[in-house]
């Protein structure tokens, strides 16, 4: 299954015997599923059907589904909708009493009043009606979701650049692991020095101490796990679907391994400024994969 974007459109129009269907799809970006249906009076009765077909369809995004109807009677000239007439009638005779007024229908107008010009219709959607809103919408359904498939190759192509570009980072990072440890131990050496001049320290919070400087004195671990999550991250791009929560926590992790890596070598003089660089520019990449998986299903 291939990454889709949550921002997508789509539209289908279908004929039939029962009349012409029309569906129109819009989505933007949602952390869960939120569909809004708008559905004429005539096809209220197919709205649990129509949030199923959209629910298979999509997992996440807010959804905009507007289906319209016209039946083929409507199109042949069904005559005067005389209860909604009458009611117009009844309105200016009430307003002309009220206010003292001369006032006459106006006929024309009446006539662009909407649903002047159809028959009252049944509450009960036929068979052929369902049919043909089913058939429309999943014609709609199908081009709204090969849109967002664009849209995720677009947005895959951005994020692998960034994820490629970290893997050779993390790389680097490791390879120039071996030029800045000898700092890291000779601050993790003076420090114990501190300690142990220290007569007044307990033998635990000694040992203690030890373990966090020493701990603090290397950046094996972070580099590791950064290539290790970057790894991840470029299968998780192969493998396509629906990766924008398990992405999100992916970034968070990086990010963390990151910033330990800036934290352990701040001060390392010119033997840390090129590892600084290169945390720098992963978390530049790291923040636009985060803002393109906004986007992503």
């Amino acid at each position: 299954m291939k990454i889709r974007s949550m921002t997508g459109f789509a539209r289908a129009r279908r004929t039939g015997a029962a009349g012409e269907a029309t569906v129109t799809i819009k989505s933007v970006n949602h952390r869960s599923l939120d569909t809004h249906l708008h559905l004429g009076q005539e096809l209220e009765m197919l709205e649990p059907e129509v949030r199923r077909m959209v629910r298979e369809s999509a997992s996440r995004g807010h959804v905009n589904v507007r289906i319209s109807f016209s039946a083929a009677h409507a199109a042949s000239g069904a005559g005067l909708n005389r209860p909604l007439f009458e009611a117009y009638l009844a309105a200016v005779r009430t307003a002309a009493e009220d206010y003292g007024a001369t006032v006459q229908p106006d006929f024309h107008a009446a006539l662009h009043i909407p649903g002047m010009m159809a028959p009252p219709r049944d509450t009960d959607t036929s068979d052929e009606t369902a049919a043909l809103v089913r058939e429309t919408l999943a014609e709609a359904l199908a081009a709204f979701n090969s849109f967002r498939e664009r849209e995720g190759d677009a947005l895959l192509a951005l994020m692998r650049e960034c994820g490629e570009r970290i893997e050779q980072r993390a790389i680097e990072i490791e390879s120039r692991r071996e030029e800045v440890t000898p700092w890291l131990r000779r601050r993790l050496e003076e420090r114990l020095g501190e300690l142990l001049a220290n007569t007044g320290l307990e033998p635990q919070r000694l040992a203690q101490e030890a373990a966090i400087l020493a701990d603090r004195s290397d950046i094996a671990e972070e580099t590791g796990r950064l290539r290790v999550h970057a790894r991840e991250l470029l299968a998780m791009f192969d493998s396509g679907g629906e990766i924008g929560k398990k992405l999100d926590f992916l970034l968070q992790e990086m990010n963390r391994e990151t910033n330990t890596i800036l934290s352990k070598t701040s001060g390392a003089g010119e033997l840390g400024l090129r590892i600084t660089a290169l945390g720098l520019d992963n978390k530049t990449d790291i923040e636009r994969i985060r803002e393109q998986a906004l986007n992503v299903e």
